[in-house]
């Protein structure tokens, strides 16, 4: 009798051990814990950096920044990327892609995000298990408080290229200044971020509130430059004008290279994304995009944002953007990480990249590339 209470105590204690220690996982304290405690071993290494190094001080080059990255990466990869050259390429069209049923959550939390994705690594990376991935492909997010909508992404875009056999990490850049957005500016840190990260050979640039409805989108780089938004609800799966090339775009490292990256002078809302278009057909590229049925994309309706406005001042720069792609993009981009911060989901980002205040009118813009 002794025996079996024994026995029944235990059973009732396991249960709820088991019953407490799950519901602690579950809870967004517990998430906030997690991340808090891995960021937390960054910082540690960050200021033994700087005790170590007196002459790379935080407000020092960017060379110093990035140097810091790299070795805070060896932390943040405690398992190595490098893939088994024994394994098989991955085919070259996934199983089982087709149309997705999307349906959006917003505010979803992030530990289920974390939960439904057990195979990341810190900084958002990813790769399949069991073949090579055909590309390495970096993620890149222009963002400001958009905090809902970068969950939202995350919580479907993370299965979505974990199902195309991606190896991938997801960038999120955002910028330090409660001034106007420079979207393109932003993706170009990133670009420059990424490439010392990790050996990518693709880098797709999407806005946060795009979502891809279907899994054969594929999120892979191509012999030419790839619009992937090119059947978005908004404009009721059509595109609105042919020069197009916003929302979500991808460029191998040599074709970026080519274009010099985005230009960095388009200060607040609209003409960035023409830009670049008019820089690919200078270099004497083509635009490639998939099958509008299958680049079916959501958006996530949102007003403008606060220091987002349009400036009505990009139809001079787009009308010119031959003459000054090779002064205007990568080799003109200046700028100065704040931190860099490796989430379970993501990479984010934090940089000064000035205030605009050299482009604050056309005229202005154009006297400085002499235009």
């Amino acid at each position: 009798m002794l025996s079996s209470i024994k026995t029944m105590f235990l059973i009732l204690a396991a249960t709820f051990t088991f019953g407490f220690t799950y519901f602690c996982l579950k809870s967004d304290i517990f998430q906030e814990l997690y991340l808090a405690k891995f960021n937390s071993k960054l910082q540690h290494r960050q200021s033994i950096f700087y005790r170590t190094n007196p002459d790379c001080h935080p407000a020092e080059a960017i060379k110093c920044k990035n140097e810091l990255f790299r070795l805070m990466n060896k932390l943040r990869k405690r398992v190595s990327l490098d893939q088994d050259e024994n394994l098989p390429k991955c085919p070259e069209i996934p199983p089982d892609l087709g149309p997705l049923d999307i349906k959006f959550a917003y505010n979803m939390s992030l530990l289920k995000i974390i939960s439904q994705n057990p195979n990341l690594q810190p900084g958002g990376h990813s790769r399949p298990k069991y073949c090579t991935a055909l590309q390495k492909i970096a993620i890149i997010i222009p963002f400001r408080n958009r905090e809902s909508h970068l969950r939202t992404w995350l919580y479907y875009m993370h299965p979505f290229l974990q199902q195309q056999q991606a190896d991938y990490g997801v960038y999120v850049v955002e910028q330090t200044e409660d001034t106007l957005f420079n979207r393109a500016k932003l993706m170009n840190v990133g670009y420059s971020v990424a490439i010392k990260d990790y050996n990518y050979t693709c880098f797709i640039f999407t806005d946060v509130d795009i979502i891809p409805m279907d899994g054969r989108n594929l999120f892979r780089c191509s012999d030419n430059p790839r619009h992937m938004a090119n059947s978005v609800d908004k404009f009721n799966f059509k595109l609105p004008y042919n020069d197009i090339f916003g929302g979500i775009v991808a460029f191998t490292k040599e074709q970026f290279i080519k274009v010099n990256g985005f230009s960095n002078v388009f200060w607040g809302w609209g003409g960035e994304d023409d830009e670049l278009f008019q820089r690919v057909v200078a270099m004497g590229m083509k635009v490639e995009r998939p099958d509008q049925t299958i680049a079916r994309s959501k958006m996530i309706s949102h007003k403008r944002d606060p220091g987002n406005e349009s400036t009505g001042k990009s139809f001079h720069l787009i009308k010119k953007a031959h003459e000054r792609l090779h002064k205007d993009g990568l080799n003109s981009l200046i700028y100065t990480i704040i931190s860099i911060t490796s989430h379970k989901l993501y990479t984010k980002i934090t940089v000064d990249i000035g205030n605009g205040e050299d482009a604050s009118s056309t005229e202005g813009i154009l006297n400085l590339f002499n235009l």
